[in-house]
């Protein structure tokens, strides 16, 4: 067939592949559950990709410069893909150093389950917010915090929610956070101003997210006594334990980058347990009688990083806790990043977004409206591009001039791309964010999701704000006029 101009895409045409992916994902959920994540969406993903090309080829685009914007693309998440790699290595050497068992005992002793899921949103929201990345995050406090939750036998779902909640809350209200700053960049506004703006309805989204936390808590008493002997049998605690995580936390401060800062924490507890606990990482290398205690203690070392821990401490709850990590325990997550990212640039290219987004615009006339079909624009591109900065990007660039046309203050709509983008991409299984944070706390993204509070709320929030009209600045009248 000969190339010919692509046309635009009919109203059904963009649905279609849009329609294939959330029908397949829900039916790969149906089948298969949390499993969904190790495969069978993947495979939905690149069905509904080939859907798309189909469609796209009709309309005159060649296979060439599909698969071209495919690949790009995938590409573009090479970083996400790094930094998944890194958190699995960390996992694997903070589990073998007794840094992650640390941060359960202490947990086991400061921590209170009647208010354990509240005070873990607020811990999350803290950290972010000093170091303005969620990943970050949930891939160190976050991944503690899980331990403890098993540990006090409390719901792994709720207790991802809260973690992400705070997370999302510190992330998109940090001037430190690319996001934020890329929201800002989009829509022309000064950072500090678009920290401000979205600080206001941040902090009405976090208070209704720990009022929920607050309620699900777990009344009773919780006898700690038993995990904390169990712990000082198998471990030795000590203080020195958590200097892989300050690590992480100084370098998030200093601004360097997440893969860097992430993968020196995971070095840095390869070192540790090196050191503190050669013993142990000697039976863990399993070197054989004729490798010198040195090499034995590399290889155990490399391996945590590769593969993870296994323990065998005797205490079925610490061997779980501890028997986990490595980097290639994110395989499944990055295959699902890369097959959802090729869907994401094979819908672009063929002009889905522009032929569902721009029909929306013309229609809304108000300013909630206006905002509303912002919001909706941003966690469509969310659900179809997996990426959310192609959320922020992408329907931000296209709704500009309505904003401007109505006389919003730039402001106004970078406030909005800022309460929907970020935070929603965190609860959808294909994209990257959800993917990551299913990967690093072990709890399917469907399973989380309702309790995620934060992420659901603050696009609302922002949406509630245009009806009432709280904050919707005008941009002002330029000299002479009036």
């Amino acid at each position: 067939m000969s190339a010919s101009t692509p046309q635009p895409l009919s109203l059904w045409e963009a649905i279609t592949p849009v329609a294939s992916l959330i029908v397949l994902v829900a039916l790969s959920y149906f089948l298969f559950g949390d499993a969904g994540a190790a495969g069978p969406n993947q495979v939905a993903l690149t069905l509904a990709t080939m859907i798309a090309v189909v469609i796209a080829r009709r309309r005159g685009h060649t296979l060439e410069s599909l698969g071209e914007a495919a690949a790009k693309s995938a590409s573009s998440g090479i970083g996400a893909v790094f930094i998944l790699f890194a958190v699995g290595a960390l996992i694997g050497t903070w589990a073998l150093s007794g840094t992650l068992v640390a941060m359960v005992y202490y947990g086991l002793q400061l921590l209170n389950p009647n208010y354990f899921y509240v005070t873990t949103c607020l811990i999350c929201a803290v950290v972010a917010a000093s170091i303005g990345s969620s990943w970050t995050v949930a891939g160190t406090v976050g991944v503690g915090l899980m331990g403890i939750a098993v540990n006090m036998e409390l719901s792994a779902p709720i207790t991802a929610g809260a973690i992400i909640s705070g997370a999302y809350f510190g992330d998109k209200s940090s001037p430190l956070s690319d996001s934020a700053n890329l929201a800002a960049a989009t829509a022309g506004v000064n950072l500090y101003d678009h920290v401000r703006e979205t600080f206001l309805t941040s902090l009405v989204s976090l208070a209704i997210a720990l009022a929920f936390f607050w309620m699900l808590g777990t009344p009773g008493d919780f006898d700690s006594s038993e995990k904390i002997r169990q712990i000082e049998s198998a471990f030795t605690i000590r203080p020195i334990l958590f200097l892989p995580l300050v690590v992480v936390v100084l370098a998030a401060v200093f601004r360097v980058p997440p893969f860097t800062a992430i993968f020196s924490g995971a070095l840095v507890g390869g070192v540790l347990a090196a050191f503190i606990a050669p013993e142990r990482v000697i039976a863990f290398a399993q070197a054989g009688d004729g490798v010198p205690g040195w090499l034995a203690i590399v290889k155990g070392v490399w391996l945590a990083l590769a593969s993870g821990y296994s323990a065998a401490t005797g205490f079925p709850a610490i061997d779980q806790l501890v028997s986990r990590g490595g980097m290639d325990s994110m395989l499944n997550t990055i295959w699902l990043v890369i097959t959802a990212l090729a869907f994401g640039g094979v819908v672009e290219r063929a002009g889905v977004l522009d032929r569902l987004i721009t029909p929306v615009i013309a229609k809304a006339k108000s300013a909630g409206a206006l905002v509303s079909s912002l919001v909706g624009s941003i966690f469509a591109t969310n659900v179809i591009t997996a990426d959310q900065y192609i959320a922020i990007v992408l329907p931000g660039r296209m709704f500009r001039q309505a904003f401007e046309e109505r006389g919003f203050a730039p402001v106004v709509l970078s406030r909005a791309i800022g309460d929907s983008a970020t935070p929603t991409s965190a609860i959808i299984p294909w994209n990257s964010c959800g993917a990551y944070m299913a990967a690093t706390l072990g709890v399917a993204t469907f399973s989380y999701l309702p309790f995620a509070i934060f992420s659901i709320v603050s696009p609302l929030v922002t949406i509630a704000a245009a009806f009432v009209g709280f904050r919707m600045m005008r941009r002002p009248a330029p000299a002479g006029t009036g």
